[in-house]
């Protein structure tokens, strides 16, 4: 576990020293309900503690680190997910169309054949973003896995902000048990948290390939975060 720490460190490292002096970091720690991943819990139904390491070059490059928390026995040998990856965005969201493109690495210290890599690329436009992921070994079996989604972020009352998601999971990997899923809710800052509640569901969501991870049908979900280092304002 305390290898493949350090080899995703040094791989964050290595991306940022790339990228030059000329960027800045920041920190995000959340605190969820639940891990929700493409509409299945990874902790069975149980709270999610993660954080993010971020890095963000003024070209537009970015690299990060995440982790969160997993149940054990959804995830034989694996009690935490830790991830590295990098991309690119460029483009503006608001006057044309904004773009993003990349890669990222799920790691699973303690059992690595869960390991596998995903690409990924997406466009913005105002409120509407979409992206579509793929994975050659998705959960480290050996075949492709696909997930396509759109969001949409818009401004309601109150400074709350309206949020909706739909995404499609299909390919080898899913062995013709393709699946929507969808979430609805709405989010707020308090100062420098944001808080955001979900409803999350799908249409015969199927335990995820490769593990023991299940399904659990709709759920609520909440979480809080925040963003370091704080603004001055």
């Amino acid at each position: 576990m305390i290898k493949s720490r350090i080899a995703a460190a040094s791989a964050m490292l290595a991306i940022t020293s790339v990228a030059g002096a000329a960027g800045s970091f920041t920190v995000t720690p959340t605190i969820a309900t639940d891990y929700d991943f493409r509409g299945i819990t990874q902790t069975a139904l149980d709270p999610a503690f993660q954080l993010g390491i971020n890095y963000a070059h003024e070209s537009g490059f970015y690299g990060f680190l995440w982790g969160s928390n997993l149940d054990d026995d959804s995830y034989p040998g694996a009690d935490l997910e830790l991830d590295v990856g990098a991309g690119f965005a460029g483009g503006d969201a608001e006057e044309s169309f904004g773009y993003d493109v990349g890669i990222v690495y799920y790691t699973y210290p303690g059992e690595t054949d869960f390991n596998f890599p995903e690409i990924y690329a997406g466009i913005s436009k105002g409120w509407f973003s979409a992206k579509m992921w793929y994975s050659w070994d998705f959960a480290g079996i050996g075949s492709d896995g696909f997930y396509t989604e759109a969001n949409a972020t818009m401004p309601l009352f109150w400074e709350m902000s309206g949020v909706a998601h739909i995404g499609y999971s299909f390919g080898d990997a899913w062995d013709g048990n393709e699946y929507f899923d969808f979430a609805v809710g709405v989010s707020r800052n308090f100062g420098n948290f944001n808080v955001a509640m979900k409803y999350i569901d799908g249409s015969d969501l199927p335990d995820a390939p490769g593990t023991d991870v299940f399904d659990t049908g709709g759920k609520f979900w909440a979480a809080v975060s925040t963003t370091l280092p704080w603004s001055a304002d």
